[in-house]
């Protein structure tokens, strides 16, 4: 089935809802509006609801308080947009080909004449391997969340950060009718109007108030984009720009935290304000919800989309943060939230992912998403409503075949079945294997006492890497990196 093809029985297809389960009203009406907040670099424990006793975040506390927490939540990487791309699409970014951070113009990102993605090999001086280029864009001919609501008669708005590509790969050509800030950009260079990054201007977020604050002006966008469409579903997907670097915050929040106690290595008032200020955004959306009789007609998703940046936060008891394999880089706190219909309360420990959202989107409106592609995730609403207990049993699985800043981080993949967590590292071959259930700082490394569960989850991890397309990195003599030995492979060698 073509992309228009899909949109238009989509659209055909669109229906009311019916929602229940244990301890949830039953609801008949027009399908619920949606709104996605995702922050950028915000640790899993970077919130109240988390544990933080260092930054304060009310209104998210509140919002995790009527909604339901996910305790193990995970971005389908460990950088912004590939997670980004598995959000809108339900697919692994591997598959996408959206493997690290898409470079802007400035950072070399130039789209060649041909338009498309390139192919090929980074060949970076003085590191070991050579890495598989990134993409520079999502293509057009995946099917998103947006595009998937718009054909069903949804409003559609994105508000803040994209970096999903430039041009003709923005947020309108994704399914939004409305795109405020989003650009080929990772992040602001200033946060106070007029915004730009390094000098530039932003196309979709022209100057207003000369000092505004970011984070405000995204919050009055999309409370505006909600008052505007309050007689019709709506999906917004606001996206900040914050808390990613540089830090900058308002003098007066700032001050709010100077000389607080630190909580471990969450002690910075610059970053416990940017927090601040996403926790004031949600507080305004969940204001004008009330406001217009809207909160129990709407679906409020709150997550981020890589873990948060070392040493700028510390995620302990996650090991280390943005960038890594370990959980720190990963695991996101994630509130669901739609009063009068899903249970306030509950934290939820079953392992999830970012590519969960799309399908479990589509099933809260009472959509379907596309037959003629692999959708990864898993449509988690009858977790949410209470119908269903557990999810089926799966693995979930990482890619990041690159080098993220300097050598700190190498080219890795991973996989978790059940409890356990195997992780390659693809300049020596070392893999590393953790019980998360019991070290979830990951400070016991087991792979040379469980060498058979080593074995088992490589060979799911590389079975998973063949199916999904995934581009590897390679040696600069000799191409192809052998695969890790075997249990069989080792017992020969020995022998001989």
């Amino acid at each position: 089935m073509k992309r228009r093809d899909f949109l238009r029985a989509a659209g055909a297809g669109s229906a009311a809802v019916l929602l229940g389960g244990p301890g949830c009203r039953r609801q008949v009406r027009r399908p619920p509006n949606i709104v996605f907040i995702l922050v950028d670099d915000l640790g899993w424990r970077d919130v109240g609801f988390m544990g933080s006793r260092f930054y304060e975040t009310p209104n998210i506390d509140r919002l995790a308080a009527r909604g339901q927490v996910f305790t193990q939540a995970y971005a389908a990487a460990a950088v912004c947009s590939p997670t980004r791309a598995s959000i809108l699409t339900g697919r692994y970014p591997a598959r996408l080909g959206i493997t690290d951070w898409i470079r802007a113009r400035r950072d070399g990102g130039v789209i060649g004449p041909g338009r498309g993605n390139p192919e090929g090999y980074d060949d970076r001086p003085g590191f070991e391997l050579l890495t598989p280029k990134n993409a520079l864009f999502m293509e057009l001919d995946e099917i998103t969340t947006a595009e998937t609501l718009k054909a069903a008669g949804y409003a559609t708005a994105h508000v803040g950060k994209w970096h999903l590509g430039p041009d003709e790969f923005l947020p309108p050509a994704q399914g939004f009718d409305v795109n405020v800030g989003g650009a080929d950009i990772g992040h602001t260079s200033h946060y106070f109007d007029p915004y730009h990054n390094e000098g530039a201007p932003i196309p979709s977020l022209p100057p207003r108030r000369t000092g505004e604050y970011m984070t405000d002006r995204e919050a009055d966008e999309a409370c505006a984009f909600i008052r505007a469409n309050r007689d019709r579903p709506f999906f917004l997907n606001l996206c900040h720009y914050a808390v990613h670097t540089p830090l900058q915050a308002k003098d007066g929040d700032i001050a709010g935290f100077e000389g607080r106690p630190a909580d471990g290595g969450q002690k910075d008032p610059v970053y416990a304000a940017m927090i601040k200020s996403v926790d004031d955004s949600v507080g305004r959306i969940m204001s004008v919800l009330g406001e217009l009789g809207l909160t129990e007609r709407t679906c409020v998703f709150f997550f981020a989309d890589n873990g948060g940046l070392v040493p700028v936060t510390d995620n302990a008891p996650l090991r280390l943060g943005k960038g890594y394999p370990y959980e720190g880089g990963i695991r996101e706190p994630l509130v669901v939230s739609w009063p009068g219909t899903l249970a306030s309360g509950a934290r939820i420990a079953e392992a999830v992912s970012s590519i969960d959202f799309y399908p479990t989107i589509l099933s809260l409106a009472g959509l379907a998403p596309p037959a003629d592609r692999t959708i990864d995730g898993l449509d988690l609403s009858g977790l949410l409503t209470g119908s269903e207990r557990v999810l089926p049993e799966r693995d979930l699985f990482w890619h990041f075949p690159h080098y993220w800043s300097g050598h700190r981080v190498r080219p890795w993949s991973a996989v978790r079945s059940g409890d356990w967590k195997l992780i390659r590292f693809y300049e020596d071959g070392r893999q590393e294997l953790y019980d998360i259930a019991a070290d979830v700082g990951e400070t016991r490394d087991l792979a040379a006492i469980r060498p058979e569960i080593v074995e088992a989850l490589g060979r799911r991890l590389d079975a998973w890497l063949r199916e999904t397309g995934a581009k590897l990195p390679k040696l600069r003599i000799g191409g192809e990196i052998p695969s890790p030995p075997r249990e069989g492979d080792r017992g020969a060698r020995e022998e001989s």
